[in-house]
Parts: C-alpha cells; structure tokens; sequence
C-alpha cells in the first residue's frame, strides 16, 4: 500500500466532501429551509470525518513517522497544531450550528465558519503532502488504513 496515495485519497475525499457542503450552503433554488436541513446535516458529517482523519494521524501515523524518522519532529509539532487550529474551527462552526434557528441567517453564518476551516484545511493539506510525501511513499506500515487516516 502506498501510504501518500491513500493520503491524497482521503484529502481528495474532505475536499469533495466540504464542496458539497459550500454547494448546499449557495443552494438558493429551493425553499429556504430545505437546503439548511441538508447543510446541517452535510456539515456535521464533514465535520466528524475531517476530525477522525486527525484524530487517526495524530494517534498512529505521527507516533510512527516520529519513531522511524525523528528528523520530521518540527514537521510533525507543526502538523499537530494545525490538527489543534482545525480541531478548535471545527468546534465554531458546530456551534453555529447548533444555533441555526433562522434559516438565511444560520446559512450565512455557516457559510463563513466553512471558509474559515476550508482555508486553514487546504494550506494544511498541501503542507502535509509536501512535507510527508517522500517519506510516505516508501512507508511500509501494516495497519489498517482507518486506524492510520481514519475511516474515509
């Protein structure tokens, strides 16, 4: 298995996933309702399976990259914080949605915490590709790819 094409895979898929979420959220042909109940309910999914990606990285792939390579421990501090960053704009965005009451106005309020983690998730996407890329080209890890980059 090639440890940065399931990587990419799994990044392909959350970036998949929050287009159709922002798709949802500009969805302005139907009722004003409809499109919300579908952007809470595609929000909350995004939302858990981008933090089970971490999650999963933080638990297996991070510990075992530091033990076998421990030159990439800045790279690895900096990657966990942006987990940390992700993980705290995720927990916003929740909130908003947990007081969406007012259809337009939890949309737009949605919509803004969605650019927000979309942006901080991109830039971390494309550093950790960058940065772990060679390293997991040639990784020979025998575990379970959900346990190491969650179940995407």
């Amino acid at each position: 298995m090639a440890w940065y094409d399931e990587m990419r895979a799994v990044h392909g898929r959350l970036r998949r996933a929050l287009e159709l979420v922002r798709d949802t959220a500009h969805d302005d042909d139907a009722s004003p309702a409809g499109p919300v109940a579908d952007l809470l309910v595609y929000c909350r999914g995004f939302c858990t399976a981008l933090t089970r990606h971490h999650t999963a990285e933080d638990a297996v792939l991070f510990p075992e990259l530091e033990q076998r390579h421990p030159d990439l421990a800045d790279v690895l501090r900096r990657l966990r914080q942006d987990h940390g960053m992700i993980a705290y704009l995720v927990a916003d965005l929740e909130r908003a949605l947990d007081q969406a009451t007012d259809p337009l106005a939890s949309r737009d309020a949605v919509v803004r915490h969605l650019d927000g983690v979309g942006a901080i998730m991109e830039s971390h996407f494309r550093y950790e590709e960058r940065a772990l890329g060679g390293v997991l080209a040639v990784l020979d890890l025998r575990a379970p790819r959900d346990d190491v980059l969650g179940p995407l």
